[in-house]
């Protein structure tokens, strides 16, 4: 550094110092995994999985917004009856303030006995509303038809039905009133054996399926711990539990999981046509090319027109004639070029310069895919 010494003076060679050294420091921040991500945020551990639950319960209490008396509700509630001792034929029930509905909930991984769950309630029968109802005593099954957990409690339900129908009637609904929740509203009764280490090797499973991540993944976990990972496809990497480490495995995995990764992300632009949103990855470019977006507006309007006899008149009658009514305006769009764009911010500057509404730019994405000129991949949705 004499050159600093012999051309800045010294308090200017010193800011001048401390501007490099900071801009230093910030690039090897970024550079060195300032960008990357955990991988608890990256991938999930094989075994360490949810498990889904389900059942079918009855709701009381609706006041007069239940199922109308459908057979199965009957029977559900005779059944139901029957089971504390009262035996009623179901053709002498009839009941408006119970609904059939079904009951789901989530166990995550390694959940104990007595835990509470968060459940979800669903009208199946043609109740109007379960505002008010209380779920009665419902068991829910895994996929192995062994019950699980069991789901009790009053629902909480985020909408509303108010108002009567029909005839010089009106109602008034917010949300879905057919459907709610019960927050830990399932203690579960049975846990269910997972096992994470298999030979002493976990295996991470990446949430999106990528070749280059996989590869940074394992190189990422060898650098902390050497000789112990590799990446067995685009979506797994196994990691050998280093000596000393095999009976605390625990302790282990939360270090794996800390270490910081820079996932490779394609080029991919999403579009949902039916709310006008468009997402683009940061990979996204475009070749040079020329656009030229039009804009038709065809209008039609219906209108009726009476044709009636002059005044006076002992002939004619008055007759309806319908009468359509044609516009079109095509507005005058003009050639323009754009230049290489090798960032997403550059290509979302020059076409947001286009003056383009959302769904005439999802067009123009669509045309420049067709010409070669955009490397993206694009989903449509």
């Amino acid at each position: 550094m004499s050159f600093l010494v012999s051309t800045v003076a010294p308090r200017v060679r010193w800011r001048w110092w401390s501007r490099c050294a900071l801009a230093w420091l910030v690039a090897g921040h970024v550079w060195g995994g300032g960008l990357g991500s955990r991988i608890k945020d990256l991938a999930t551990l094989q075994g360490a999985r949810d498990n889904q639950l389900v059942g079918v319960g009855l709701v009381t209490g609706i006041a007069g917004e239940g199922d109308r008396s459908p057979t199965y509700t009957i029977q559900a509630l005779a059944n139901l009856l029957q089971t504390y001792g009262m035996t009623v034929p179901s053709t002498t029930i009839f009941s408006k303030n119970v609904a059939v509905v079904t009951v789901t909930a989530t166990m995550p991984p390694f959940a104990k006995t007595g835990e509470k769950l968060d459940v979800l309630v669903a009208s199946v029968g043609d109740a109007q509303s379960l505002v008010g109802g209380v779920l009665l005593q419902t068991p829910l099954y895994a996929v192995d038809r062994k019950v699980y957990a069991a789901a009790q409690g009053p629902l909480s339900v985020g909408g509303f039905l108010a108002g009567q129908g029909g005839p010089g009637g009106a109602t008034v609904q917010k949300n879905h009133p057919t459907t709610a929740q019960i927050i830990g509203g399932a203690l579960l009764e049975r846990e269910l054996p997972m096992t994470v280490v298999n030979q002493g090797t976990i295996t991470y499973l990446l949430r999106d399926t990528d070749y280059t991540t996989a590869v940074r993944m394992a190189t990422a976990v060898n650098e902390r711990f050497p000789g112990s990972a590799y990446a067995k496809d685009p979506n797994s990497i196994c990691i050998k539990l280093p000596e000393g480490l095999e009976q605390s495995p625990m302790e282990f995995i939360a270090r794996v999981e800390t270490v910081e990764v820079v996932p490779d992300i394609a080029a991919r632009i999403i579009m949902n046509e039916r709310t006008g949103t468009i997402v683009a990855t940061s990979r996204v470019k475009v070749s040079r090319c020329a656009i030229a977006q039009g804009d038709l507006t065809i209008t039609i309007a219906s209108s009726l027109d009476v044709s009636q006899p002059a005044p006076m008149s002992q002939t004619g009658q008055t007759v309806v004639t319908p009468r359509t009514d044609t516009g079109v305006t095509e507005h005058k769009a003009s050639l323009i070029t754009l230049p290489d764009m090798p960032t997403v911010e550059k290509v979302a500057e020059d076409l947001n310069a286009l003056g383009v509404t959302p769904r005439d730019m999802m067009s123009i994405f669509e045309a420049m895919k067709q010409a070669g000129a955009l490397q993206a991949e694009l989903v449509l949705r």
